[in-house]
């Protein structure tokens, strides 16, 4: 017989999954004096997936899985669709400004802002999720999720590459330079206005189609728990459907490379299946087992205020790294980073050192937020 979760009605598990993924996060972006990181947490060069590849694919699978939870909540409080829509429109334009504010911090270039980022691509997928949600029945839901994943494939195959050539032809298929999203980056914006100032953006246009696909999928997951009210039978169907999309991602990614930086969709299933996989054995342990001890209390910490806790990461790297101490060209960051590396001759090591210790101090005002009971949403 299926077992009802006992407790309250927030669904525990994907704080702690959030929490967990927010705090990879800032580990991932933040590594020693940046020429040095730790190899689990490098992203990978080009086709591949490790380990930092598949932390922001996660936090999109739960934007999907909140979205629905929240929203299912305040349509049952009969809520109109109409101030639902104008709620996330606001959000959606706080958080992409949020991103223009990180990219741009503190010394604030206007003329070399980059436009695309992390947070404009969680607005945009946000935005399309819900109002996916709001508009569509869940059936049309899974047929976009599934359109998505076979049309961005055919794109990126079959469509040439004005100027170019046609991949897999008479270019390389998924040629860093000659592939679609990136040809499509450098006409939209100067190269000013792109990710190191570069040919391309990984949070570009093109690529935010598929990295939408990877938030309906949290879509369909939170509409999954809502319908069988949370019992062992959801953790057992998520679990399924993660195993269905890990070993589809991993037999697609034969013809259609594992690839974080053109969002393939291959990797929209392989990371979606690890998401899935992660969230039932996270409903299993916390939710239905009751394991919230101490181990995973600093997940939860993260997870209630998981922006508040990006955001501070983000623009306390960009301070660091900008300050330079008094008569010297040193940042501030190298300098804190300067007593590790001389006590820790491995410098991955110490760069791992470095990072583990700057997410223990964007922990503390998280941890300020949660006993205080104050959760920050926009």
């Amino acid at each position: 017989p299926a077992q009802a979760i006992p407790g309250p009605s927030r669904l525990q598990s994907l704080d702690v999954l959030r929490g967990i993924t927010v705090a990879v996060m800032i580990l991932v972006n933040t590594s020693g004096d940046g020429a040095h990181t730790y190899p689990i947490l490098a992203h990978s060069r080009w086709n591949g997936c490790t380990v930092a590849d598949v932390v922001f694919p996660c936090f999109l699978f739960m934007v999907g899985v909140s979205g629905v939870l929240s929203l299912s909540g305040r349509l049952r409080r009969g809520i109109p669709h109409s101030d639902l829509i104008r709620q996330a429109l606001r959000i959606t334009a706080i958080i992409f400004a949020l991103g223009l504010l990180i990219n741009s911090f503190p010394t604030f270039p206007l003329h070399t802002l980059r436009i695309f980022g992390v947070l404009q691509r969680i607005a945009i997928c946000y935005l399309a999720a819900t109002l996916l949600f709001l508009w569509t029945r869940t059936r049309t839901v899974a047929i976009l999720f599934l359109s998505i994943l076979v049309g961005y494939w055919l794109l990126l195959r079959w469509v040439p590459v004005p100027g170019m050539g046609i991949p897999g032809s008479t270019i390389p298929f998924l040629d860093p330079h000659a592939n679609l999203p990136a040809w499509l980056d450098r006409h939209l914006l100067p190269a000013r206005h792109l990710y190191h100032q570069g040919f391309y953006d990984p949070e570009g246009l093109l690529s935010t189609i598929p990295s939408i696909a990877s938030t309906l999928l949290g879509t369909l997951t939170g509409i999954w728990i809502r319908r069988k009210e949370r019992t062992s039978t959801t953790a057992l169907g998520i679990l399924v459907a993660g195993i269905v999309c890990l070993a589809a991602g991993l037999v697609w990614s034969h013809w259609f490379p594992l690839n974080k930086r053109l969002w393939t969709s291959s990797f929209v299933l392989w990371t979606g299946g690890i998401s899935l996989v992660m969230l039932s054995v996270l409903i299993w342990l916390v939710d239905l087992g009751g394991k919230t001890s101490r181990l995973v209390y600093p997940a939860i910490v993260f997870g209630t205020n998981a922006l508040v806790a990006y955001v501070f990461s983000e623009l306390l790297a960009s301070l660091l790294g900008t300050l330079r101490l008094p008569g010297s060209t040193t940042s501030l960051q190298r300098w804190l980073y300067h007593p590790l590396a001389a006590a820790i001759p491995n410098p991955s090591i110490a760069a791992l050192a470095y990072a583990i210790l700057f997410v223990g101090v964007c922990f503390l005002p998280v941890l300020v937020l949660y006993r205080k009971q104050i959760f920050l949403k926009v």
